[in-house]
């Protein structure tokens, strides 16, 4: 979920509220609350615990914190002030910037985990952590941290997910974390998807994957094909994520205010774009709905 600000760069809570009520109203199972996409890294400890408790009072589905940063002894702290707050999971991140090696990286999971009675999803993105988790490294992990239940793969290869996946515990549960990526990694054992587009093709997103894992291929297929767009959309080179999903949230009338720095203000034409790629989405929509 991203984080809405006011115009000044201000924490905005009734906005976090109205929009916490649109995703759940439009297909997301769950929301993560101060994830990447929530702009974790430039929030406030205090700000932090206000998103989750106003969220938490606002939904009924679980809420998960992003409460881990690239410091251990903060990331316990901040993970017990998350459950404090009544949050449902903790999504714990690789341990940025710092480079450790998989034996630090091991410790300071092990450390979040057992600081908590809460269930906690690995989040495995090298592309900003600069370090992958191994494969070896979460088994020893799920065998020694029983509230260890999850991992979302945002790794990009299928082909090493279906590996772990082959070797973790039943109970173990995989999300994708890269939206484009979500039905190769079903098709390997994932059971869902931390998403971007999520805020706003929610819906189709969930329609998706329920097809998928009902057996309907043809049909994952096609709405996946309308969602690619989308996926084009969310980040790039010059609007990384979350900015585009800003200007979306600008689009269809809901909370989200500017990105703070260092992301700073959208690149010159993309809310143009923004239209466009609802625009077409909405065409797709009421091309499907006159087939049904």
């Amino acid at each position: 979920m991203a984080t809405p600000f006011t115009a000044e760069g201000m924490l905005d809570l009734s906005g976090a509220a109205e929009l916490a009520r649109y995703l759940v109203d439009h297909g997301n199972d769950g929301l993560v609350v101060c994830g990447s996409t929530g702009e974790n890294s430039v929030l406030t400890d205090d700000e932090r615990v206000e998103l989750w408790e106003t969220v938490v009072s606002t939904v009924s589905v679980p809420v998960v914190a992003g409460s881990t940063s690239n410091d251990t002894i903060h990331s316990v702290e901040l993970t017990k002030r998350a459950e404090s707050a009544g949050v449902a999971g903790i999504l714990a991140v690789t341990p940025y910037y710092n480079r450790p090696a998989q034996s630090g990286i091991e410790a300071h999971f092990r450390e979040i985990a057992r600081s908590t009675s809460l269930p906690v999803i690995l989040y495995d993105i090298p592309i900003r952590s600069g370090r992958k988790i191994a494969a070896n490294t979460v088994l020893r992990l799920v065998e020694s941290e029983p509230n260890i239940l999850g991992l979302k793969d945002a790794s990009g290869d299928p082909a090493s997910t279906a590996r772990l996946l082959s070797h973790v515990p039943s109970y173990f549960e995989c999300y994708c974390g890269d939206d484009g990526l979500t039905l190769p990694l079903l098709s390997v054992g994932a059971v869902g998807l931390i998403g971007v587009a999520s805020h706003w093709c929610g819906p189709e997103l969930k329609a998706m994957i329920d097809l998928f894992l009902d057996g309907h291929i043809d049909e994952a297929l096609e709405i996946n094909r309308a969602l690619v767009e989308s996926f084009a959309f969310e980040s790039g080179d010059d609007g990384p994520n979350p900015i585009p999903t800003k200007e979306m949230l600008k689009v269809l009338g809901l909370p989200g205010g500017p990105c703070r720095l260092p992301l700073g203000d959208p690149p010159e034409g993309l809310i143009e774009r923004a239209r466009a790629v609802l625009r077409d989405l909405e065409t797709w929509r009421k091309s499907r709905s006159s087939r049904a």
